[in-house]
């Protein structure tokens, strides 16, 4: 049975490069029919973080991740957290050293001492790297290296090695920095006489500079908690990673968590360097969003509106979240939408009094203010009264609903006329165009 794991550090939040780790592995182990485990690697004792274990976890359910096996599920292989662990690799550096593989470093003026592994001479260490293909090392491009400090904490290469074997590990994914770090693991396994195994490496995430992906890297979020308050979907999110390095089969990219592990094949993942896109990222969320029910986007916005103390009736919220669903690439962004439309000062732009001096719409407007002022202001009443007024002042198409667009909004291109007219209410409504009136008699267009 495929085993795989992913075992990230406590030192921090989710980051796109851990979380693209993670699901590749849960990917790879659900189209086999396998298990994946989640394992902390927590002996970097002072680099650990508080809540740090609870945020990958969080972070990684939230995407719509599960596992088998974990520090808080347990599992036949526990424990799943290495300091734990730290009887079973004293175990296994005592045998090393017993064998005469291994041998004492001692610090100085201290009965203290750390472990390091004797690298054979002469040694041809190589692999099938499922990514990348054969790769091969000689033993004489690694020192001696050490397994156990001198406070008896287990360095990675060596503590990787144990923990994988006993939780009987068959493929290991991971990022290509780890290449280097295989063949000192492989000796560990040899010396054991274990079996090693699958390794594949995944290439870079890049930048749309074509550089590596730093956390310091401020053009680009990069945590898996800043899109989830930013309002990104976790299937959005979970969707865009998985094409980080790796290419479905079909002519797609929209693909649910289903798709994506019927699909998923090893044998796609990529050798070249993956490019961060942020705008297939916005183009994958914006997707998503728009197959929404109404309701259920309302629902999804309605923490970011409550937050910015946008407080309405049901039925406004309802009517102005489906009206600008179609605009939103994330969640947040509907405040902003909120403010450009209903917050800002009511004033026209050089382009809008351009085109009102194009043709005499004085009859228009007046008409217009006339027929909405007598209309109860329902949806149905708005769109009636716009068409009233186009005929009565004879003006159609887009001489009709430019004015009327820019008398009630002050813009030229917006969302759904009746329905934005409906939003900003009778009186807001009427004040404008009236302002508007006093600027066509005033300039006597």
């Amino acid at each position: 049975m495929v085993r795989v794991r992913y075992a990230p550090s406590p030192t921090g939040l989710l980051h796109i490069g851990n979380a693209r780790t993670a699901i590749f592995n849960y990917l790879f182990a659900r189209h086999h029919g396998g298990k994946f485990i989640i394992r902390i690697e927590d002996t970097d004792v002072e680099r650990n973080v508080e809540g740090g274990e609870k945020s990958q976890l969080d972070n990684l359910s939230w995407l719509g991740i599960d596992w088998d096996e974990s520090p808080d599920k347990g599992g036949p292989y526990g424990p799943y957290r290495q300091l734990e662990r730290l009887d079973l690799y004293k175990k296994y550096a005592d045998m090393l050293l017993e064998k005469g593989l291994a041998y004492k470093e001692y610090r100085d003026d201290s009965e203290n001492y750390g472990i390091r592994f004797k690298v054979p001479k002469k040694k041809t260490y190589e692999f099938d790297d499922l990514v990348r293909g054969k790769l091969t090392f000689q033993s004489e491009e690694v020192e001696d290296w050490i397994i156990v400090k001198d406070n008896g904490i287990p360095t990675y290469n060596f503590a990787v090695v144990i923990d994988d074997h006993f939780m009987k590990i068959t493929h290991v994914l991971r990022g290509e920095e780890h290449i280097t770090n295989t063949p000192k693991q492989i000796m560990v396994y040899e010396a054991f006489g274990w079996d090693v195994p699958l390794f594949g490496h995944m290439t870079l995430i890049v930048n749309e500079e074509k550089k590596k992906l730093s956390k310091r890297d401020k053009n680009i979020v990069q945590f898996i908690s800043q899109y989830k308050d930013l309002g990104y979907l976790p299937e959005a999110l979970l969707n865009f990673i998985t094409l980080l390095g790796w290419s479905p089969p079909i002519n797609e990219e929209i693909l649910s968590k289903e798709e994506l592990i019927k699909l998923f094949d090893s044998n796609r993942l990529t050798k070249a360097p993956s490019m961060f896109d942020k705008d297939k990222l916005t183009f994958i969320n914006h997707t998503y969003i728009k197959k929404m029910s109404e309701e259920e986007f309302l629902e999804f916005v309605r923490p970011f509106l409550e937050n910015a103390g946008i407080k309405k009736e049901e039925d406004w919220l309802l009517k102005f979240s489906s009206m600008l669903q179609d605009r939103c690439s994330y969640g947040a962004q509907i405040v902003d939408l909120y403010n450009e439309f209903f917050k800002k000062e009511f004033k026209l732009t050089e382009e809008a009094l351009d085109f009102l001096k194009q043709d005499e719409f004085t009859l228009l407007i007046e008409t217009l203010k006339k027929n909405l002022s007598k209309s109860d202001f329902s949806l149905e009443k708005i769109s009636e009264a716009i068409k009233k007024s186009g005929q009565e002042a004879e003006k159609k198409g887009k001489n009709l609903y430019m004015p009327v667009r820019i008398a009630t909004t002050g813009l030229l291109h917006g969302p759904e006329l009746a329905k934005m007219i409906y939003l900003l209410g009778k009186e807001t409504v009427i004040k404008r165009i009236d302002k508007i009136l006093e600027i066509l008699e005033g300039k006597k267009i």
